[in-house]
């Protein structure tokens, strides 16, 4: 049972490194807010794994609370995103 615990984590490990890759290079604002939304996804799997592995359950609150600070995080920053390539806007006197 420990190569599963084993395979699964370092395979989760293998994906935020190219999850990071993709944060850290992306040539969009919103490309960066879905690594960042499956960065917390993936630190959701791996503290289930966790979780799974040790057999306890004491740090499932913390899934939660992760689940619903990264739903309301890429909520606002989906609704109040300005464009990329928007022009600045001076304002008029």
């Amino acid at each position: 049972m420990n190569v599963i615990w084993g395979t699964a984590g370092v395979l989760l490990g293998i994906a935020t490194v190219i999850t990071m890759y993709r944060l850290l290079a992306g040539p969009s604002t919103l490309d960066r807010l879905v690594a960042l939304d499956t960065l917390a996804a993936m630190t959701m799997c791996g503290i289930g794994i966790w979780a799974a592995a040790s057999r306890d359950t004491t740090v499932t609150y913390s899934l939660a609370a992760l689940a619903l600070v990264g739903f309301i995080g890429s909520v606002s920053v989906a609704r109040f995103r300005v464009p990329d390539d928007a022009p600045d806007l001076e304002r008029q006197p």
